[in-house]
């Protein structure tokens, strides 16, 4: 995950713009989504724009390793698909990056002092 500082505040910072969409999708609603669904509404949300449906499985999947999404594996024609929901709300999401955040620059500032010496 990225921080680009040129951009306004809110999911931007971190996130792509379709990223951004997927994760306002999966915040709106209390059950779970298809990838095929948050595609979908990605897809919408962004009008002229496709984005393909292994970039969304790509990110809920590293958002998934990264414990900001869960998700559950039920069967269905074809095989195994996953069912992706929010881990935290945004609130939550926000204190854990502003946290996370803090942390590595503190460790830097850290590294940076211990240079000096």
């Amino acid at each position: 995950m990225k921080i680009d500082l040129s951009q306004e505040p809110g999911l931007a910072l971190i996130f792509k713009d379709y990223q951004v969409e997927a994760m306002k999708q999966l915040w709106s609603t209390d059950s779970g989504q298809s990838t095929y669904d948050i595609w979908k509404g990605v897809n919408e949300t962004l009008l002229g724009k496709t984005i393909s449906r292994a970039s969304i499985i790509n990110f809920l999947n590293a958002m998934a390793d990264d414990g900001l999404l869960s998700y559950e594996e039920i069967t269905g024609k074809g095989g195994y698909r996953r069912i992706y929901s929010a881990a935290l709300t945004e609130k939550e999401f926000w204190t854990k990056i502003t946290s996370e955040v803090t942390l590595k620059l503190a460790k830097i500032i850290k590294k940076v002092e211990l240079s000096e010496k």
